[in-house]
């Protein structure tokens, strides 16, 4: 399977099982609690996965940096999160610096 594939993977779990741990109260609920431990699972395995393609700072790089924003989106959508001009400005600087780190980057696997 393609590295950037599983990288995708890895941040779609990681986003799951960050947000069900918002849910999860403190893992004091069942349900999120189980999502949280199965999402990271899932996360750090198939990030493992990438790591054997893609350098480990490219790489992390993507995964955090999507993840930050995705996970900022299901804060406002979800959570009725407030963010402001400054959180937008600094997500926005997180997703430049990972386009950035692919599209000039010599760093990068492709």
């Amino acid at each position: 399977m393609n590295a950037w594939l599983y990288l995708g993977i890895a941040i779609v779990a990681e986003v799951i099982g960050t947000s069900a741990l918002k849910a999860s109260e403190g893992f004091s609920k069942l349900v999120p609690s189980i999502a949280v431990i199965a999402g990271y699972g899932v996360a750090f395995y198939c990030l493992s996965l990438t790591l054997r393609h893609i350098p480990i700072g490219i790489a992390y790089a993507v995964w955090s940096g999507v993840g930050t924003a995705l996970i900022a989106l299901i804060g406002v959508v979800a959570y009725r999160q407030k963010l402001d001009f400054a959180g937008m400005l600094g997500i926005g600087l997180i997703v430049a610096g990972v386009l950035v780190l692919n599209l000039f980057s010599k760093s990068s696997a492709h």
